[in-house]
């Protein structure tokens, strides 16, 4: 006969992995966690029992109310430079181990010290562990629209989580509020203390940014919908997909030409949300030029890096001084269908009698769309809207 111990092992590894669930806004004040909190509320009324693992209400009051009556875990507090931090106590959510689990700010990058860097880390363990989970995010922290948004807005968001965290939950619920009604909200000091109402109206809140951003968060939703449609339709016929895949020569492939520059990441951003609309493939390729490279070149490859590793992106380094030539070998290998590429230097000297190379790739590679992404930060330098 099993033992106890035995016996909870087994249920331990028969457990189905958790449902995730996010609730996205544009922006903050618009309501998110208030409605994580009763989402939480009508699923213990329905007789499921849940707790709030880590609740962020930011002083206000309306959120700290919408909490009243549900079970919430305390907190862990964790030094870090001689300050005391406080984040989501994981190992005690585990050991409580409830059905669903209310976990806010997706995004958020927890002190040094803890299990995990990110918070979505920590979710993927509570997921693992078949607790749901229900958690809030602003539309400004997917990486794919980091360069996006900060276009719109002039503010740079630094907390960011890779879109596939949000490509991987089970449901996205967008909570919509005009842009008029959150700055109603914003001046009555429902989003921040009344001494940051004046700043944030002439910065992140002005109207205009709120209305683009807007119109992000519910192209984001919509994009969302139509990928899980599509696989929902490619689920039911699998069969047929096979033979059209055995009929088709190759897939869509997109080839990102970088350069070890920050300015780069804006581009391989850009493509990877091209490919997501595709349902393509995207690589990354550095042809790089013989010689080490300096410390501000060594440290922007190791951004890069770290940014195709998020997006799942193929990164490909090809030693060469034949720019052109080692291109289009890459992309012939890769079966590439585009190329991405930023807006190329103006050319000096003799170069500016060589053909531009846009131009030269479109030559040799014929059946392959070469696009230039924008450079909008230059264009803004210069005045432009």
């Amino acid at each position: 006969m099993p033992v106890a111990s035995d016996l909870d092992e087994r249920s331990s590894a028969e457990r189905p992995r958790g449902r995730l669930r996010v609730v996205l806004g544009m922006a903050p004040g618009v309501g998110k966690t208030v409605r994580m909190l009763a989402e939480g509320h009508a699923e213990a009324r329905a007789g499921r029992d849940v707790v709030i693992g880590l609740l962020e209400t930011h002083g206000r009051e309306e959120t700290a109310a919408a909490a009243a009556g549900l079970e919430m875990l305390g907190r862990r507090t964790v030094s870090y430079r001689g300050t005391e931090l406080t984040e989501m106590d994981l190992p005690a959510v585990l050991a409580r181990a409830p059905e669903l689990c209310l976990i806010d700010e997706l995004a958020h990058t927890n002190a040094p010290g803890v299990e995990h860097a990110k918070r979505y880390e920590d979710v993927e363990d509570v997921l693992a562990a078949g607790i749901d989970v229900l958690s809030t995010l602003n539309v400004q922290h997917l990486d794919s629209l980091n360069d996006q948004v900060a276009e719109l807005s002039g503010v740079r968001v630094r907390e960011t989580i890779p879109d596939a965290v949000l490509a991987g939950a089970d449901e996205v619920v967008v909570v919509d509020l005009t842009p008029e009604e959150l700055l109603e909200r914003l001046r009555a000091g429902k989003v921040y203390p009344q001494a940051r109402i004046e700043s944030a109206l002439n910065n992140f809140f002005r109207i205009e940014n709120l209305t683009a951003l807007r119109e992000v968060a519910l192209r984001q939703v919509a994009e969302e919908v139509g990928q899980r449609r599509m696989a929902a339709a490619g689920a039911g016929s699998r069969a047929e997909l096979l033979d059209t895949a055995a009929s088709q020569a190759v897939g869509e492939r997109l080839l990102v030409l970088v350069q070890p520059e920050p300015s780069t990441q804006r581009v391989v951003r850009r493509a990877w949300r091209s490919a997501q609309r595709l349902g393509a493939e995207l690589d990354l390729l550095w042809v790089r030029p013989p010689g080490a490279l300096d410390v501000e070149h060594e440290r922007s490859l190791s951004a890069l890096m770290q940014l195709a590793s998020m997006l799942g992106a193929h990164f490909i380094v090809e030693e060469s001084d034949t720019l052109v030539e080692t291109i289009a070998a890459v992309a012939r290998r890769r079966r590439c269908t585009y190329i991405f590429m930023g807006r190329p230097r103006p050319a000096r000297g003799l170069a500016r009698l060589r053909v531009a190379l846009p131009l030269r790739l479109m030559d040799l590679l014929p059946g392959v769309d070469v696009r230039i992404v924008a450079d909008r930060g230059r264009r803004e330098e210069r005045g432009e809207r």
